[in-house]
């Protein structure tokens, strides 16, 4: 069976939704995670051995198999044993499996078991279903999770009726642009794709909620099916835009923010900045980043915001404020947060309650740190109308 379905067919599930149900269940049932390519589905199990969402798994051991590298012989080999003069035959199993582990409790992502061959497929059932391949058990504390791509994105992930019946198949979807922001805040990701990220929501959009032009014309003629395919969304991948041979997904982004902050360091001519984003992120996402980029110039130092908070430089621009508090959020120290409260006294009442807000996230890391200083607690007493609704 194609997985080529309507989305409608599957429960949709955000990220940390459906790794919070793969850690409910995932000793016992195989949760197969369906979803856009470079959308995260990989960091799932990040997410499981983040102790503070997940302390259970603190002990696990993270284990990924890639099955697109895998034919059968890869999953298991015959080992001859001999025993009182006999001889029988064992198979030993992959390492990339984590049997071997044994008494050691694992968390084991099966990626791309969409794309895997029929012989790779019929060979993990058994782990899938029983938690066990040969003569190997698993630590019945181990978790185990597949992931594949949305059959509709026409990259060959396909699943058969049997195997589907031995898992839980689910869909993820892509992260809005503030969720992505989110983890983005915590991951160095450069300050100019944190903004272009908040101002630019259809980055996160999935080929599946743009409108097929030829269900009102199936007429269409192929030109200006490309330009109403590109007006709609130019940024994403889309399986009927081929022309597309690069696209922005949060892992592009990431891709981009690497050549964005080894631009800084090493001084790259913009040209060689603009050529490597393109075959990053595709042409219109890098052209439309790279006016973002041009925003740096607006932006204070961080040295400046530290040093002299009443006199550094406040944005003109709505775009560089918000970059100026996304930066904020991903850097700040204790010995400077009294500073920066000074310094964002100075910005537009948004762009304040922006930096508060990304603060009382339950998943800022710096939370503790920043919200327990007198000027972070005096803000909130001044500006306590903003949250009227977190008191009800």
């Amino acid at each position: 069976m194609n997985m080529n379905m309507s989305s409608a067919n599957f429960n949709t599930l955000e990220i940390n939704s459906i790794a919070a149900a793969i850690a409910a269940v995932g000793n016992k049932r195989t949760i197969l995670v369906q979803g856009d390519m470079g959308a995260g589905k990989t960091s799932i199990s990040k997410l499981l051995k983040n102790v503070h969402h997940h302390p259970q798994f603190k002990d696990h051991v993270a284990v990924y198999c890639d099955c697109t590298t895998k034919d059968l012989g890869d999953l298991t080999v015959p080992v001859i044993k001999g025993l009182d003069g006999s001889e029988f035959v064992r198979y030993a199993t992959n390492e990339e499996l984590g049997l071997h582990l044994r008494n050691i409790p694992i968390i084991l992502m099966v990626d791309e078991y969409g794309k895997a061959n029929a012989a790779v497929k019929l060979a993990l059932l058994r782990l899938m279903l029983e938690r066990m391949m040969g003569s190997y058990v698993m630590h019945p504390d181990s978790i185990v999770f597949a992931t594949t791509n949305l059959g509709a994105e026409g990259v060959g992930d396909i699943l058969p009726p049997h195997a589907r019946n031995r898992m839980v198949v689910v869909r993820m979807r892509k992260s809005t642009n503030k969720e992505w922001l989110e983890w983005a805040i915590e991951n160095n990701i450069h300050p100019s794709i944190l903004g272009w990220a908040n101002e630019t929501p259809q980055l996160f959009h999935s080929f599946t909620e743009v409108r097929d032009p030829k269900a009102s014309n199936p007429n269409i003629s192929a030109v200006d099916y490309a330009r109403e395919l590109d007006e709609a969304n130019p940024y994403i991948y889309h399986p009927k835009a081929p022309w597309r041979t690069s696209f922005v997904t949060p892992r592009s982004l990431e891709g981009a923010s690497d050549i964005l902050w080894a631009a800084d360091k090493y001084q790259l001519d913009k040209h060689t900045t603009l050529q490597l984003l393109i075959g990053t992120l595709g042409e219109r996402g890098a052209r439309d980043l790279s006016a973002f980029v041009a925003l740096a110039d607006d932006l204070p130092k961080l040295q400046q915001i530290k040093d002299d908070p009443m006199n550094a430089r406040v944005p003109e621009s709505s775009a560089a404020m918000c970059m100026v508090v996304y930066r904020t959020l991903a850097t700040i120290e204790y010995s400077w947060v009294s500073n920066w409260m000074r310094y964002m006294s100075r910005l537009p009442r948004e762009s304040q309650g922006l930096f508060v807000n990304g603060v009382r996230k339950a998943t800022y890391t710096k939370r503790d740190m920043v919200a327990g200083t007198k000027e972070f607690g005096d803000w909130c007493i001044q500006n306590g109308w903003m949250y009227a609704a977190d008191k009800k």
